[in-house]
């Protein structure tokens, strides 16, 4: 390995060495070696090849000596040949090993990625909704790659680096000090200024490069945003194209003239290490030169001592930062542990329960809920904040009780914020009721285990979300083993066969992102389809129909109907006309049920139903006498 080599490795270790001195406890290191006790074999495999290589590492340059030794004194030809061939052995062995090395890091490694990602994805899967509507995305994803990746790199670089490298300074310096214990020490005398740039320089290069790094993070951020649909609609319509392309240009030039410091430095750097690297083989050759004019070191000796020294400077260096290394590599651990140990709210039952076969009731009773504080389901990390908001508690519903029997529609009606889709929210268990019992099938959703929930349950929300794949894979979200002939079922009472028979690729036609491909109309008849697909018991429609237009409300209206027979179904409607049939409809108003009746009956009582009934005839006879004037 040449001096400049050596100059980069030390570089690169001191660059991607972030100094944490923060303490970590043994259950952190415990946790770890939980994760790491799958791949004990391979790790064992892995290390005793490490100490074989720097053993090989250090054999190679004493029997390039003693080759000269042989030359220089006029051995025989055979023993020149021998040497030759046995360093070629050694060469080969260590390539070998060097193969082999490299496959078990890499399965470690990838291993070990696949272990974390894995948990911390099974993980998130179980947290509640309002973790995800406080949580950043793109911090979290960070998680699953770049910690994952700086958490894997203790096991694949660091451990094997530390016992390698340790290895091979305690066999080169026994070696080097056995050949010429004077030139060793005065060789050694150069190493700080070797070892103390590199540890300087790196420290500077790797600031340089976490703002290169926070300047494109934030030009990914602008990008996603930008050109998302929604991102690039609202840009069209009040941002200021000039303005954007100044702010992402300006971040961009700052990330160029970044690039070009780190180059200049990288150069500099190298350039003065490589100086010192001379001087040190320069004083090798100088010394052993003159020890070998007067007897006192062979000729061969000279060239191993110059050869083991190249070999000397690059894991002194990386043990300088061998602790700074550990350090970065468990506070990955540690950030992907922080995320493993937020115990989510809405939890499955050790002995869960199914709902009952047959026609399933929902019922409420006395239920009281306040949404959680973000201390309660988030982390400032994720929310990219100093501290958690620890505000929260209040409660939006108040002893909330009503039943729907099997086969029965209830709908729940009232102004904005009332608590409506929150009532909602709480039957499919995407949160806990903090107080009463909430039912389905007569047994407490407490009490079920979530696939029996999803089972029983289909529910329709008002964005009507789609993921960006195709229309087949969106439906078949619902029931992964219907057929054709079921697609295009549910498509046909959705009002949409026409619709998709008329596209080029048909059910293989991607919908976009977020479903944007279609209209609105559109993209909620799709999610009305990959309901009925479903063929759930129980249905919530939460303003299922609030972004069709009439014809479309209709259609879809009518499909509902064919849909909800025998069914137990749960609407929120903002619409009052579309539940005047309801079995049972509830007013609710900040959090309280404040009336209850069929729709007769509230009309006759003439309260808060009445108000928002009339409310809407005046404004849509209003609307229809402009259309006539």
């Amino acid at each position: 390995m040449d001096m400049e080599v050596t100059a980069w490795m030390s570089l690169h270790h001191a660059m991607n060495a972030q100094d944490d001195r923060r303490p970590f406890s043994k259950a952190t290191l415990k946790r770890i070696g939980r994760f790491a006790r799958p791949h004990r074999r391979l790790l064992a495999c892995f290390l005793l090849f490490s100490v074989v290589m720097a053993v090989l590492a250090v054999a190679t340059p004493v029997l390039a000596g003693r080759v000269v030794d042989a030359i220089v004194k006029g051995s025989d030809t055979g023993t020149v040949v021998w040497l030759a061939v046995l360093i070629a052995g050694l060469a080969l062995a260590e390539g070998g090993l060097g193969l082999a090395n490299r496959w078990l890091s890499a399965r470690i490694g990838e291993g070990l990625i696949l272990d974390l990602r894995t948990a911390v994805f099974d993980h998130v899967q179980r947290m509640p909704v309002a973790f995800f509507t406080r949580t950043r995305t793109g911090a979290l994803v960070s998680r699953l790659n770049n910690d994952v990746i700086g958490a894997q790199r203790a096991f694949s670089d660091t451990l094997s680096g530390v016992v390698s490298n340790l290895v091979t300074v305690l066999l080169t310096f026994v070696v080097m000090v056995q050949i010429s214990w004077q030139i060793t020490l005065l060789a050694l005398v150069l190493l700080p200024v070797f070892v103390l740039p590199a540890r300087r320089m790196g420290s500077r290069l790797a600031r340089l490069e976490r703002e290169a790094a926070r300047h494109d993070a934030a030009m990914s951020t602008q990008m996603t945003e930008r050109f998302s649909a929604p991102g690039a609609t609202l840009v069209k319509l009040f941002g200021r194209p000039a303005r954007e392309s100044a702010e992402f240009a300006a971040r961009a030039r700052r990330v160029r003239d970044i690039g070009v410091r780190t180059a200049m430095v990288q150069h500099v750097f190298i350039t003065a290490l490589t100086m010192v690297s001379a001087l040190a083989l320069a004083l090798v050759y100088g010394l052993g030169g003159y020890f070998s004019l007067n007897g006192r070191l062979d000729a061969g000796a000279v060239v191993a001592l110059a050869l083991l020294l190249t070999r000397l400077y690059a894991p002194l260096t990386a043990l300088a930062s061998a602790r700074v290394e550990v350090m970065s590599a468990l506070v990955s651990f540690e950030r992907v542990f922080e995320v493993l140990d937020l115990r989510p709210l809405v939890a499955e039952p050790d002995e869960p329960r199914t709902v009952p076969d047959g026609p399933a009731g929902v019922e409420f009773d006395k239920v009281t809920f306040a949404y959680p504080a973000a201390d309660k389901v988030s982390l400032a990390s994720l929310e990219e904040v100093a501290t958690l908001d620890t505000r929260g508690g209040v409660d939006v519903l108040h002893e909330v009780s009503f039943r729907a029997e099997p086969g029965q529609m209830v709908a729940l009606v009232g102004s904005s914020g009332a608590g409506k889709s929150t009532i909602a929210q709480l039957l499919p268990r995407l949160y806990d009721a903090d107080s009463g019992t909430v039912r389905l099938g007569g047994v407490d959703v407490r009490e079920l285990s979530f696939a029996s929930i999803r089972e029983t349950l289909g529910m329709v929300t008002q964005d009507g979300h789609l993921f960006h794949e195709s229309i087949r894979d969106n439906l078949l979200l619902a029931r992964p083993e219907a057929s054709e002939d079921d697609l295009w079922d549910v498509l046909e009472r959705a009002r949409l066969k026409d619709l998709i028979q008329g596209l080029p690729d048909g059910l293989d036609t991607i919908v976009g992102e977020r479903g944007y491909r279609l209209s609105g109309g559109e993209r909620q008849r799709l999610t009305i389809a990959r309901l009925l697909l479903a063929r759930p018991r129980v249905v919530i429609l939460d303003e299922a129909t609030a972004h069709l237009d009439s014809t479309s409300e209709a259609a879809v209206q009518e499909a509902l109907t064919e849909a909800l027979d025998g069914r137990t179904a749960l609407v929120i409607a903002h619409r009052l006309s579309t539940v005047r049939a309801a079995d049972l409809i509830l007013v609710v108003e900040d959090g309280r049920v404040v009336e209850r009746g069929t729709h007769d009956d509230l009309l006759a009582a003439g309260g808060r139903y009445t108000q928002l009934y009339r409310t809407q005839f005046d404004q849509q006879a209003a609307v229809k006498a402009d259309a006539i004037a």
